[in-house]
């Protein structure tokens, strides 16, 4: 049986929770039409969601392949002696 393969488009979409138990993604209606949408409406959209857990099996799916890793940020080389300016 072959291997199954990570879905790229949910990889690139949802993450894990730093416990792993939940999945995390962006909130939707934040792309366009923003003229018509409260100023109180945009700032809690732009926080993300939690995977419904009806949807959260099934979400787990489309990922394992990729082992769903957390993603953390690259740490940069930090200069020896002093500030550059």
């Amino acid at each position: 049986m072959p291997k199954m393969k990570t879905h790229k488009g949910a990889a690139k979409r949802i993450r894990p929770t730093s416990g792993g138990t939940k999945l995390k993604r962006a909130c939707q209606n934040k792309n366009h039409i923003l003229n018509k949408k409260k100023r109180e409406r945009k700032r809690k959209l732009r926080h993300g969601e939690y995977v419904n857990a009806a949807q959260e099996k099934s979400m787990r799916t489309l990922v394992q392949a990729g082992g769903l890793k957390s993603r953390k940020p690259k740490r940069r080389p930090t200069t020896e002696g002093g500030d550059a300016k």
